[in-house]
């Protein structure tokens, strides 16, 4: 691990009810790694993500950005963060006007180029000018991704992204998400609850049950070679919810 990782976090909490409070202890993330959050619904992984772009604040603990408080630097880094969720919410226009909105906002004049790019990039080229509301799901999440891309973020946070995908469209997102690491060093964090996904896309994995943090390791360790029985059980199925 480096010794300046992008993301270092440090006694985190935060409780959403008295049954539920999210607690991470440490957990860092270096630049240009994908980082797996792995575990079922309701284990706090989309707390920890929304934490991270500053969309909740903690009860206590830290979170620094590239040595920076995320939470007293939330503004500056909502440039250099996207997140991409599981039900992408777009605007009522076209493909092209969806993508180049990112850009748009933060006064990018010559945005053709890149827009082009990132819709050939998520093979949206020949939709381009369709309306976003005549669009598939998997064509609807491709879209939020170019929206994400296109603005070349830092970090690139993926909240179950492929859940409601036909195989083929999770086929072709997680194409995208391989090359988009592999042009730009872009640091990734993925929550998802599917195993299958994290052992194709992850360079580590953090497996996250009740809030809490079990487990992490490098992929192949983690699948392979779990050092808590925890993670073994998860693995295998044997546990229950």
């Amino acid at each position: 691990m480096s010794e300046s990782p992008l993301i270092l976090i440090r006694s985190l909490r935060k409780r959403h009810s008295p049954e539920f409070e999210l607690s991470i202890e440490s957990l860092q993330v270096d630049s240009g790694e994908v980082l797996c959050l792995l575990g079922p619904t309701g284990s706090g992984k989309s707390t920890l993500l929304r934490l991270l772009t500053g969309l909740e604040r903690p009860d206590s603990g830290d979170v620094l950005f590239d040595n920076q408080n995320a939470f007293e630097a939330a503004p500056a880094l909502t440039r250099r963060i996207i997140t991409v969720s599981q039900r992408p919410h777009l605007l009522s226009n076209s493909v092209r006007t969806n993508v180049e909105y990112g850009l748009k906002v933060r006064g990018h004049r010559d945005r053709t180029a890149r827009v082009d790019k990132a819709l050939e990039q998520c093979r949206l080229t020949a939709l381009a000018g369709r309306d976003c509301r005549t669009l598939s799901g998997g064509q609807m999440q491709l879209v939020a991704l170019a929206r994400a891309l296109v603005v070349e973020p830092d970090l690139l946070l993926l909240d179950e992204p492929t859940a409601n995908l036909d195989p083929s469209h999770v086929e072709l997102v997680e194409q995208i998400i391989r090359e988009s690491c592999t042009a730009r060093q872009l640091t990734v964090i993925l929550a998802t609850h599917n195993l299958f996904q994290a052992r194709r896309l992850a360079d580590r994995v953090a497996l996250i049950l009740g809030g809490s943090l079990v487990e992490t390791a490098d992929t192949a360790d983690f699948f392979d070679r779990p050092t808590d029985p925890v993670t073994s059980a998860f693995i295998e199925g044997r546990m229950i919810y």
